[in-house]
C-alpha cells in the first residue's frame, strides 16, 4: 500500500489552479492556429489571432487568460492501491485550490449558498469526482470552469423514439442559443445515455480530452465529425463575430441507458479550455 501524503495533494491542485489559468494548452493553441488558416471572415481571423496573443500575453507574464478564473473541477482517478494520509482527499483538493487561487491571484468566484450569495473569497469549495481504479497512484484532472460557457449548458430527456437524429437537433440547437454568450471558438462536450446525472457527468468529462483526439469507437468519431461540420454551418463565429469557427472540436462519451430513456447533456467550453494533469 502506497501512501501519499495531504500535503502532496494540496501542492499538486495548486499548481493546476494556478497552471491551468496561466497557460493555455497546447491542443488549443494548435487548434486557434489552425482555425485562423481555415477562417474565411477578416473578422474572425482577426478575432482568433487576439486569442492567440492573449494566451501568450498569459503565459509570458504569469496573469490569467481570463478575468473568470472559473470553478475548479476535479476528476481525480485514485488508485485501490494507495491511501492519503495526514489528511483527507476532499480537505487537500480544497486547501490546495485555496492556496492556488490565493497566490495566483486568481479571481474568487464561489459563492456559499445559490440563493444567499454570499462569496466564500478563496474559490472553494471546489467540484470533486473521484473514481476507484486500479494501481496505486493518484491522477488528478482540472478544469478552470468559467460560467459564461457553463450557464449556456443544457440537458434533455428524450425518447428513445427521438433517435440519434434528435439528438443531434438538440445539441445544435444548444449551441445555436449559446451563441456569443459562451465565448466561441467553443468547445462542445455531450454526454449520451446513463441517468439524469451520468449524462451530465460525461459531457463535463468529455471536455478533458485533447482537441483533435476522435472518440475510440469509430460511429462515435462519425458523430463529432458530422456535428463539428453542422455547428461550424451556424455562422456564429469567433466572439460572435461571424465566421465558420464556432467550435474547436466536439467531443462525445456514451454509457448504457435504460430502455426507456435516451439522456443528453450538452456541456460547453469556451475558446479557454483549461485543462490540467497531475499525477502525484
Amino acid at each position: 500500500m502506497r501512501e501519499i501524503t495531504y500535503s502532496q495533494i494540496v501542492e499538486a491542485v495548486k499548481r493546476l489552479c494556478i497552471d491551468a489559468n496561466y497557460d493555455l494548452g497546447a491542443d488549443v493553441v494548435t487548434a486557434f492556429h489552425e482555425a485562423a488558416g481555415k477562417e474565411e471572415s477578416p473578422v474572425g481571423k482577426e478575432v482568433i489571432h487576439q486569442l492567440i496573443t492573449n494566451a501568450e500575453i498569459a503565459a509570458a507574464e504569469r496573469v490569467p487568460m481570463c478575468q473568470d478564473t472559473g470553478m475548479a473541477v476535479f476528476f481525480v482517478e485514485l488508485g485501490q492501491e494507495c491511501r492519503i494520509t495526514e489528511g483527507s482527499l476532499y480537505d487537500a483538493i480544497n486547501e490546495g485550490i485555496r492556496q492556488g487561487y490565493g497566490e495566483g491571484y486568481l479571481r474568487a468566484s464561489v459563492v456559499q449558498d445559490p440563493l444567499v450569495r454570499q462569496n466564500t473569497g478563496d474559490n472553494t469549495p471546489g467540484i470533486i469526482h473521484v473514481e476507484l481504479v486500479a494501481g496505486n497512484q493518484c491522477t488528478l484532472h482540472m478544469t478552470a470552469k468559467g460560467f459564461g460557457s457553463e450557464n449556456m449548458s443544457q440537458l434533455k430527456m428524450l425518447k428513445p423514439s427521438d433517435g440519434i437524429e434528435g439528438a443531434k437537433k438538440f445539441i445544435i440547437e444548444t449551441v445555436k442559443m449559446a451563441g456569443p454568450n459562451a465565448c466561441p471558438p467553443m468547445v462542445v462536450g455531450v454526454g449520451l445515455g446513463g441517468t439524469f446525472e451520468k449524462s451530465a457527468y460525461l459531457a463535463k468529462k468529455s471536455l478533458l480530452r485533447p482537441l483533435g483526439q476522435r472518440h475510440e469507437r469509430p460511429d462515435v468519431a462519425n458523430l463529432e465529425e458530422e456535428l463539428m461540420t453542422e455547428i461550424n454551418r451556424l455562422g456564429i463565429g469567433p466572439q460572435g463575430m461571424g465566421g465558420r469557427t464556432t467550435a474547436l472540436d466536439v467531443h462525445i462519451e456514451v454509457f448504457a441507458t435504460h430502455i426507456a430513456g435516451l439522456p443528453v447533456a450538452v456541456n460547453i467550453n469556451c475558446h479557454a479550455s483549461r485543462h490540467k494533469t497531475a499525477v502525484v
